[in-house]
């Protein structure tokens, strides 16, 4: 990548002070300046970068997001020479907390296993998956090899139960105390609620379950009642638990179930079955794991949120820093509100993929700030979306880019690891999905017209258009309404021909005449736009007016009746060349 093209875009700014983080967390030990693309000094520290999915439902396009911000970061960080560590931490021991609307065979039935941990539920009747984490962690990792995601994917489940973090656990139950103090700091206060007050959310609600208000030090090293940790039952599997008592020499924990009434005393040295609360359990892995940047959505950076408070509790109790944290905004579906995981339906990176190629995806995040949102367009916008897209490669090919709009393209086409697969033949995304509206995927039928779109350097396989052409098929048969569908009439529509005066008539004439002189998909463009201006004495090429607009309004329209019975319909350069000439003279009443 050309230096000019990083300047001025976000991810060069974020990987510059992500650097310079890892620098001053270890002065002199980082490889000095920027070594050569592809190389790394294997003695330099590895600069960690972070995300995190709980895979409870559906991985949407929102929480796409939280990987790829930092994605762009750790490959801009690589492609300078830095060794660089991306984690995704699969939050796969969070519990279970509601049945997710909308995801095929699951019922009410599943709400039995609410509280148990994700990797201790059953996966969707049908998957091939042994349980429900796994289930919908695989089409993640699909949907990044596409991608291009290189990361190091951690479970959650298997670092709590192999007794990774048990110094980590045992450590913050020696210092619940301290820790309950800096929680009570953000606690919303009993009272009437102010405007300004946000409600204490389920993590910390779930750290103080059945310990009452915060109590002082007894001078022990904890308090009383404050347990920043929650066993899962030995009986029930759920974290429906209670910590009654623990002692800090022998660390033996005592616990009882509200769910199932049963209780037992371990010692925590031991024992494996249970997990932080959220509020300490993520500065506890900033910290386990040395995060350098992590970002985290909105509802993590207000005032007293999860990223506030564990920036304290990683100074204060993990010895540790905060990473660089920017806040990343919500990204939406055009028609749709914002998007939750706790519910069915939501369109995931799987979904997105089937139709727009990668490179078009890694775009869509590449060229916003984190801080700012946008939409995924699942409607006819991909069309619109797909234009902007070729113009600037168009504009990087010929040089005449914008710096950061030329950094965000290069990092949609490719990784520090190489480019990624890209369409031979990218045709226009609106030609093909036009084409297969009317052919209805015809393999032959659509070779006829893609050959036809420019017979000068004509296409002479179907493949060197994929993946674009099955992305804009996909996308034609699956969210376009079927009485939006393209239906070619199958004879000519004699009550409207017999109606029309020596004006529409003529139109039809001049049309017609100059079909095999124009038969391309520029020459048709001229052709089409041209006759209102020709009928009108101007030359092809005069300038429109506003009287010549509405012509050209009035002779579409009449040809979108004759051709598919309706107003509208795909480009008529490229209806036309997907009808065939000779029926459309029969059509047209030549």
């Amino acid at each position: 990548m050309a230096q000019q093209s990083t300047e001025t875009d976000w991810v060069s700014r974020f990987a510059d002070e992500v650097i310079a983080e890892a620098e001053r967390r270890a002065p002199g030990k980082m490889a000095s300046g920027a070594p050569a693309p592809g190389t790394a000094d294997a003695s330099a520290p590895v600069i960690v970068c972070a995300s995190g999915l709980s895979p409870s439902g559906p991985i949407h396009l929102g929480n796409l997001r939280e990987v790829m911000t930092p994605h762009l970061v750790a490959d801009e960080i690589r492609r300078r020479g830095y060794t660089v560590r991306h984690l995704i931490s699969w939050d796969d021991y969070d519990r279970y907390r509601k049945v997710p609307a909308g995801v095929a065979g699951i019922d009410e039935s599943w709400a039995e296993h609410i509280g148990k941990p994700l990797t201790s539920v059953p996966a969707p009747a049908g998957s091939a998956y042994p349980n429900w984490a796994e289930h919908f962690k695989a089409a993640m990792i699909e949907a990044l090899a596409e991608l291009g995601v290189e990361y190091d994917g951690i479970s959650q489940t298997e670092q709590y139960t192999s007794g990774a973090y048990r110094e980590q656990i045992l450590h913050a139950m020696r210092h619940r105390a301290k820790i309950d103090a800096i929680l009570g700091q953000y606690r919303t206060k009993k009272g009437p609620a102010k405007k300004s007050q946000k409600p204490v959310d389920e993590a910390e609600l779930e750290a103080a379950e059945g310990s009452g208000a915060a109590s002082e030090d007894d001078g022990s090293g904890g308090s009383s009642g404050y347990f920043p940790y929650k066993p899962y039952c030995g009986q029930c599997e759920k974290d429906l638990t209670t910590v009654t008592a623990y002692d800090d020499e022998t660390t033996e924990l005592s616990y009882t179930c509200t769910a199932c009434g049963f209780g037992e005393t371990v010692r925590l040295s031991e024992f494996d079955r249970g997990k932080l609360v959220w509020k300490v359990d993520w500065p506890m892995r900033w910290a386990y794991e040395g995060v350098v940047f992590e970002p985290s959505g909105v509802d993590h950076s207000s005032p007293g949120s999860s990223f506030v408070v564990g920036g304290q509790i990683v100074r204060e109790i993990f010895d540790g820093a905060q990473p660089i944290g920017p806040m990343y905004a919500f990204v939406g579906i055009s028609g749709m509100a914002k998007m939750s995981s706790s519910k069915g339906g939501v369109p995931t990176p799987g979904d997105a993929l089937k139709i727009m190629e990668a490179p078009l995806l890694r775009w869509l995040y590449a060229r916003r700030k984190p801080n700012q949102s946008f939409k995924i367009a699942f409607d006819q916008e991909i069309q619109r979306l797909y234009d902007e897209w070729d113009k600037l490669a168009g504009k990087v090919a010929d040089g005449a880019a914008q710096p950061a709009d030329e950094a965000a393209y290069v990092r949609a086409v490719g990784t520090a690891a190489g480019p990624l697969p890209t369409t031979p033949r990218p045709l226009p995304y609106r030609t093909l999905a036009s084409v297969m509206d009317i052919t209805a995927g015809h393999d032959e039928q659509t070779l006829r017209i893609l050959s036809d779109l420019d017979p000068d350097n004509p296409v002479t396989s179907l493949d060197v258009t994929r993946p674009r052409l099955d992305r804009a098929e996909y996308w034609i048969t699956t969210q376009v309404p079927a009485d939006q569908r393209t239906v070619v009439r199958d004879a000519p529509d004699e009550e409207l021909l017999a109606t029309l005066d020596e004006q529409a008539r003529g139109s039809l004439r001049l049309l017609l005449d100059g079909l095999d002189d124009h038969w391309s998909l520029d020459g048709l463009t001229t052709l089409v736009y041209g006759v209102p201006k020709v009928q009108a004495g101007l030359e092809p090429d005069a300038k429109p007016t506003p009287e010549l607009k509405a012509a050209q309004r009035a002779f579409f329209a009449l040809l979108y009746h004759l051709l598919v019975g309706r107003d509208t319909g795909p480009r008529l350069p490229t209806l036309l060349l997907a009808v065939g000439a000779d029926r459309v003279r029969k059509l047209l009443g030549g």
